[in-house]
Order: structure tokens, then sequence, then C-alpha cells
């Protein structure tokens, strides 16, 4: 075929591409960067078409965290399903991507290749070195992300929204809890046992700065997520003479922990940050330890909380899922899609759900309440969006295993602490 009757018929192709593509209002293709409105004017992108908003979950279905993981995804298709009945966000039904990593780093890599071409959000990533891992893509696709993880490091990201507060800042409330409360004065030893990497690290600068603050001294005690015996740890902060005990590890560890320490005779108090604790430990055997020696600095309220809007998602979760565990994840996952959810809203009704649109739309909310816990403050990408902690008491007979014990507020010196360390 020569170039004079190849030319008309490659114009007549263009012209019918274009023509679909301005019907649907959408890219021709889910990873296309295209900015073309849609009908009804809103300019679209990736994860958008003319009746859909698709977000993805990249989480911990098959690993240390599956259970959290499990309550996660659920409440936030629970949260998808009545976002839906509601008539959707932008008129599209919203649409939740999800995959299993099992808590491998390189499985998320690939799964986030795979998945990010697709999606205009992620309301859910479990593991703080998974969301490192991811820190570079995650900029570069301007993909709004809120990690299930609470390390400093993840902060002053434009696309990453750490929500509520760090692990530096629930330990400087941790060390505040035990001075108040637990008798600890100046000269005293706490010890602070502690996962290697961004989450033990990070919860370890805020319980020394807090700790030094008080004229007091911090015995660390570092430790791997397969380490689930510490017997040798209890015994080295025995000799420590420790006063009481931070712990900022997995559930296990935390059982482990306070188990050993109590048949030991170290009976001392413990506090750990909040996924340290997960509800099926108060049916083992160191239920009983847990009950008389735990706290937990958590930034959300337990699911046993009596504010109206915690109230509501257990009883409306409970009807959706009959007979499972409501716990933190639960709480922390439907927050997250409400908050995710207030954003994709505020863009549309700007005109735009292309991504930079939507991240910018999150970053303008200086006040993001959701009835669920603290408002958050998303404006400054280097803040933590929330400084306050509740605190928290093992009860067996309680919805997710934990009471409030204190109602949030902002420890003394944290303010002290985020602009020494900015």
């Amino acid at each position: 075929m020569n170039a004079t009757h190849r030319t008309p018929r490659i114009a007549l192709a263009s012209a019918l591409a274009a023509l679909l593509i301005a019907a649907t209002g959408c890219s021709s293709k889910a990873g296309d960067k295209s900015t073309d409105d849609g009908a009804d004017g809103v300019k679209a992108g990736p994860g958008v078409s003319a009746d859909t908003v698709r977000l993805g979950a990249l989480t911990d279905l098959t690993g240390p965290y599956a259970t959290l993981g499990k309550s996660i995804v659920q409440a936030q298709q629970m949260w998808a399903d009545e976002t839906n009945a509601a008539g959707g966000i932008c008129g599209r039904k919203v649409e939740i991507v999800v995959k299993d990593h099992g808590y491998d780093v390189q499985k998320a890599v690939t799964a986030y290749a795979d998945i990010a071409p697709d999606v205009v959000a992620l309301p859910q990533v479990i593991g703080s070195p998974v969301v490192a891992a991811l820190l570079d893509d995650i900029g570069r696709d301007q993909l709004l992300t809120f990690p299930q993880a609470w390390a400093a490091s993840l902060l002053d990201k434009d696309a990453v929204q750490v929500i509520g507060t760090t692990y530096d800042v629930d330990m400087i409330a941790a060390v505040d809890y035990l001075v108040r409360t637990k008798g600890l004065k100046k000269g005293d030893t706490i010890g602070h046992v502690y996962f290697e990497g961004d989450y033990g690290s990070n919860a370890l600068e805020g319980s020394t700065w807090a700790a030094e603050r008080a004229g007091m001294k911090v015995a660390g005690q570092k430790i791997k997520a397969t380490d689930t015996d510490l017997s040798a740890q209890v015994s080295a902060l025995r000799k420590e003479g420790v006063k009481a005990i931070l712990i900022s590890a997995g559930p296990a560890q935390t059982a482990s922990l306070v188990g050993v320490a109590a048949s030991r005779g170290l009976r001392v108090p413990v506090v750990s940050n909040a996924p340290g604790f997960a509800p099926q430990l108060m049916k083992t055997p160191a239920a009983p330890a847990l009950t008389a020696m735990l706290s937990v600095i958590s930034a959300a309220p337990a699911v046993s909380s009596d504010l109206p809007g915690v109230q509501k998602m257990v009883a409306a979760y409970q009807k959706k899922y009959p007979g499972a565990q409501v716990d933190s994840g639960v709480l922390s996952g439907y927050n997250a899609a409400q908050l995710m959810g207030a954003d994709l809203k505020k863009a549309c009704a700007a005109g735009s759900l292309a991504r930079e649109d939507v991240v910018k739309a999150h970053r303008s909310q200086t006040n993001a309440d959701t009835g669920l816990g603290t408002p958050q403050d998303f404006s400054d990408a280097a803040h933590p969006a929330s400084l306050k902690n509740y605190v928290l008491k093992p009860d067996a007979q309680a919805a997710g295993g934990l009471v409030d014990v204190e109602e949030a507020h902002q420890a003394p010196g944290v303010e002290e602490y985020l602009a020494g360390r900015s």
C-alpha cells in the first residue's frame, strides 16, 4: 500500500480514537497520564474512569501482621460499600484493589509496580520497611498514600501521610505517663526493647530524649522481628535495675516480654506502642500479666471507646462481618478510608481527580475530623498530623481487648522536641 492511501486511514483511525476517549471521559489506558475532562467536567487521570474511582491496598494477609491486614482490608471495604450505597464519590463507584505482600519488601515492590498504573491513591500500605522502599516511586507517581506505619522518616513527603502521631511522639508520651502515674523520677533507668529498623529506632529517639529531659536514662535492647523469646532481654534489663520498660515491637514480643518479666519477679510497668498489642494476646497465658503490667500509647482511642463515631463503626462492622474480631486495625483502616474519601470529595469539588490534585486537596485539610479520634492537620508534610495520645489498658472483656484510661492529650515537651529535630 502506498503513502497516499495509508495517510487518510491513519487520520480516520486517529479521529475515531479521539471520539472514543472523549465519549468515555478517561484516559485510553489505565497507566496513561491523560488529563482529559470527563463528561461531568471533572479532570481525570490514572485510576479514574467515567464511572469508577479505583484505590489500592498493599497489605499483609499472610505474614506477621496478617490479622491486622485482614481487619484493615475488611474495614476499608465496608467504607467503600457504604460510600457506594450513598452514591459513590464524584458520581463514581469506589473499588479497592488489594495486593498481599506478606510483609516482604521485594514482593511489595513488585505489587506496587503491578497496581500503581491503575489506582488514584493508596489508603493502605502496611509496614515501615515497605513504605520506605516505595518512597521514590510514590513521590514520582504523586500517589497519595496512607501508610499503616508511623515512623518519623516517612514525614516531609508530599504524597505520603502518616495519620496521627509518630513513634517518637508516642514514646515521649509514654515517659510522661510513667513519671505522672508510676512514680518514676530523676536518676531512674527505663528499659526499651525495640525492633531494629525505622520503627524501633524512631521510638528510641523519643524515649531517649524524654528520659534525658526528666533526668533519667534508657537501657536499650534491640531485637529482630523473628525474636519471640525475650528471656535474655529481660535478664539484661533486670541487671540494669530498670523501674519500667518500654517496648516498640510486635504483639508476640510484647507477650513474651511481659510474661517472662512477671515470672521472674520483674513486675514493673510496661508501656507499648500501639502495634505491640493485639486482642488475641488476652487469650494467651500472658493475659494476667498483661492486664496487671501493660499500658498502650496510641494516637487512636480503643475500639471499646464511648465515642459515638467509634460505636457506630463497631456496630456496622459486627453486622457486616459476624464473628470477626474488632481490633485497632478496624478503627485505623476505617479512619484512613474516611479521610481518603474526604480528600477525593474535596478534589472532585475543585474539578479534578488527577493524582496531583488529590494530593493538593489532602494538603489543604487543616482540621480533618472523622469522629474516630483526634482531628488531623495535614497542611505541613514535615509535621505529625496530630500530637495527642490516648493511654489504653488491656481488658479481656472489652471489644478489641483494650479500654481507654486517659483521653487524648499532648505530652509536655513535644513541640520542643520537634523544633529541635527540624
